[in-house]
């Protein structure tokens, strides 16, 4: 199970520096035109802001484990982003974007799995 972890971790990760570093670079207007319209509904400051969460998450994921230092921040970085893709998952679905939902939908279930392990019976 601990393998198992470690590779959820490993993924959930690099989803989210690579979601989070998309955020931060490029500007809403580009993000927009791509395909991520949600990003209207909020000022760029916020979008920089989500996606600079996203990247700390993932940054918690994995360097307090690899470094065994302060190894409780992974389980808080799941719980993080489990409450981020949480956030993600209404919002979409109040807008009645139900395609949009899936992905959020399955970060959130993984971020959950880590977090549970991670806090419970396989916490380092």
């Amino acid at each position: 199970m601990n393998v198992t972890l470690w590779i959820i971790a490993s993924l959930l990760a690099a989803a989210f520096l690579a979601a989070g570093l998309m955020k931060t670079a490029q500007s809403k207007e580009k993000l927009s035109a791509s395909g991520m319209t949600w990003v209207d509904s909020f000022s760029p400051g916020m979008v920089k802001t989500i996606g600079a969460l996203e990247g700390l998450g993932a940054v918690g994921l994995i360097l307090p484990a690899v470094l065994d230092i302060a190894t409780v921040f992974v389980p808080l970085a799941a719980t993080g982003l489990a409450v981020t893709m949480l956030g993600a998952v209404v919002f979409h679905l109040r807008r009645g974007e139900t395609k949009e939902t899936a992905p959020s939908l399955v970060l959130l279930i993984l971020a959950v799995v880590v977090a549970w392990g991670r806090f419970g019976p396989y916490a380092f």
